[in-house]
């Protein structure tokens, strides 16, 4: 089975200026950050604005990524719906087109308990013949995936691992220190990625890397060669870059600093674009401290 592993971009929806979808620019940008040295393309994650867009729309940018990549590098692709029965339909879809992981993110608006999130996942796993990633993220979800309920549901092979975005690492280690070892945990919060893999991640999914591929490539590559103070030295450059994210809503601010950077991304779907001239001035701030 498929093990998430490396620095995984979750790469940014390029729109025109209508906010319609760009793929000429789409496929520009995947190719940059693939020669940047990241080891996944994930099309409809968070900093993708998987919320954003119709169905019809992520089957574009989700054949247009496959395109792009052509095998080179996995492609995770985000799947997840409110519904279990969305999930699947969709899913569905998604795994005709020739991808490699599913990420699922659980339900969102929806008041859901630990035993709700079970049967959601493990319905999905029965019904998806695909390797599926789990994705937490409760301050967007409203609810935290325990590592219990994760233990549980490690009794479907096909479920492969999580992507931990809760920023609490003691959720992580928990992840990683009281579930299946084969599981692989992948840190979503970039102020843990070196943490994550020292204590027996496998990675990261790196909204960050759409703006510094190199550096986000860096400390796992570091890591990995067993260079901690480097690896280190990397983790921490993104520091001032994460503190100008929470000035916004995070991954459109990220998607400005993209756009600030030369590449050809365009807006964020409205209401949050984040074309704020405070946030641009802490972004070229930042920029100066990577010359």
């Amino acid at each position: 089975m498929f093990k998430p592993e490396g620095i995984i971009a979750p790469v940014l929806t390029s729109l025109d200026e209508n906010e319609k979808f760009n793929p000429g620019a789409y496929k520009e940008f995947i190719e940059y950050l693939i020669n940047a040295g990241i080891h996944g393309i994930f099309p409809l994650g968070t900093n993708g604005e998987f919320y954003a867009f119709n169905q019809q729309e992520k089957l574009e940018v989700i054949k247009t990524a496959i395109e792009a990549v052509n095998g080179r590098v996995p492609v995770y692709v985000g799947t997840g719906c409110v519904t279990t029965k969305e999930t699947i339909e969709f899913s569905k879809q998604v795994m005709d087109l020739g991808v490699d992981v599913l990420s699922i993110i659980s339900p969102y608006f929806v008041s859901v308990s630990q035993d709700d999130l079970y049967r959601h996942f493990s319905t999905i796993a029965k019904n998806v013949a695909a390797p599926i990633l789990l994705y937490n993220i409760p301050a967007r979800t409203g609810n935290n995936i325990d590592y219990k309920t994760l233990k549980k549901l490690a009794e479907f092979d096909n479920i492969i691992g999580i992507k931990d975005s809760s920023g609490n690492f003691d959720n992580s280690l928990k992840y990683i220190e009281n579930t299946d070892p084969r599981l692989s945990v992948m840190a979503g919060n970039d102020s843990l990625i070196l943490w994550t893999l020292l204590a027996g991640g496998t990675g990261a999914i790196s909204g960050c890397s759409n703006v510094f591929p190199e550096l986000m490539v860096e400390i796992y590559e570091y890591w990995k060669q067993g260079d901690f103070d480097k690896a280190n030295a990397s983790q921490k450059k993104i520091r001032d870059f994460r503190n100008v994210m929470q000035m916004g809503n995070p991954n459109s601010v990220v998607k400005r600093a993209a756009q600030l950077r030369g590449h050809n991304v365009g807006p964020a779907r409205e209401p949050s674009n984040c074309a704020n001239p405070t946030i641009d001035q802490a972004l070229q701030a930042v920029f100066k401290l990577y010359e």
